[in-house]
């Protein structure tokens, strides 16, 4: 079998070791190390010593990421592939073996390299992956608090459409400062849910306890320190995303898509669009499309691979979008332009920006 990379290194990495195997056409050397960063340093220092050109590991959870980020200031060729392509012969399987296992396959070539981004969008993709988790945080937190209203037969939540609105919140301060009367609590209400006065003051018709004010409180509370540090992130990513103001203009223009997502789309992808030929090649690599299963001419059912979540949430809420907004209407649109006397529903009046707008 050809020969790719003559000295190579696998490694099988640990939370607290990492097996390294050198094959040269000097033969094989196997050593362990730990994953404190003076062990890798010296880990380093030996694959320099042997002349390594090539390192490949498995993309073990989150302890590939320190080898990786350590080795990629050294001159080497890192090879970051998925453990299901690389499985070694079942009953054979330890520490040792493996790192050959996986330095053998690199040598010959037979290893499919994983998409690594480089170090700069790694990083951005830390800040606005940690904004999303804040943000899904407080998305349970309000869930908790129309869990807690339900409890005392608080229906604020069948009337109002965002708890934490500005009704909503008005409201909910002032049961957690003592007001039970629902004709005083329905009278904070703001705009168009003044029309719903009588409803209101059947809604907020409950129970608050003691200890519900208190945690009600808590979570109000809880809510305001998570707007707080989303807003401090939304300004750290667009700092760091000032120079590509263009393309997530481009993006926004998009139905669906405002700029939170079309920063999240760029953390997760990058701006380099060669990688992907097409956007075919793109919703293949996200995992947002079914694969293929056929046999004897005939295509049997295929669910979706898991791939990037991350990704996958983003594009699947942008699509959610214009279809919630078509249900918030009294009437679906067909019928009024039926009415209107049209002779069929037009085409959306938002242009759909083509692949090659995104690539150029």
């Amino acid at each position: 079998m050809q020969i790719v990379h003559e000295y190579c290194c696998g490694l099988d990495v640990h939370k607290d070791t990492v097996v390294a195997c050198v094959i040269t056409p000097e033969g094989k050397s196997l050593r362990t190390f730990g994953t404190m960063t003076r062990d890798l340093m010296a880990l380093a220092d030996w694959l320099a010593e042997k002349g390594v050109t090539a390192v490949a590991m498995e993309s073990t959870g989150v302890y590939w990421k320190a080898p990786y980020n350590l080795l990629e200031s050294f001159e080497f060729t890192l090879v970051v592939a998925n453990a299901r392509d690389m499985k070694a012969v079942p009953g054979r399987k330890t520490d040792m073996k493996d790192a050959e296992w996986i330095a053998d396959l690199l040598r010959h070539g037979l290893l499919k390299e994983s998409y690594i981004p480089t170090k700069e969008q790694r990083e951005l993709r830390e800040l606005v992956r940690y904004r999303r988790t804040l943000i899904r945080e407080r998305s349970q937190v309000v869930n908790r608090i129309q869990k807690v209203l339900e409890g005392v037969n608080i229906k604020l939540s069948s009337v109002v459409s965002d708890v934490m609105g500005v009704s909503g919140r008005a409201m909910i301060e002032a049961m957690v400062a003592g007001e039970e009367g629902p004709e005083a609590l329905a009278g904070l209400s703001k705009g168009r849910l003044r029309a719903k006065q009588v409803t209101l003051e059947e809604a907020l018709r409950g129970q608050v306890g003691q200890h519900q004010r208190l945690v009600l409180d808590s979570l109000l509370r809880h809510v305001d320190f998570l707007d707080k540090e989303i807003a401090r992130m939304d300004e750290d990513v667009s700092s760091w995303l000032g120079s590509s103001d263009d393309v997530i203009g481009r993006l926004d223009g998009i139905p669906g898509i405002g700029r939170r997502t079309a920063e999240d789309i760029i953390a997760e992808i990058g701006l380099d669009m060669s990688r992907f030929p097409t956007s075919a090649h793109l919703a293949s690599w996200a995992r947002i499309c079914p694969g293929n299963n056929e046999s004897a001419g005939k295509r049997r059912d295929s669910s979706t691979r898991s791939g990037n979540h991350w990704l996958q949430q983003a594009l699947v809420e942008a699509a959610q979008q214009p279809l919630a907004r078509r249900r918030a209407t009294s009437r679906p649109c067909s019928t009024v332009w039926q009415e209107a006397g049209a002779p069929s529903v037009p085409q959306s009046p938002w242009p759909m920006p083509s692949w090659s707008s995104y690539t150029t």
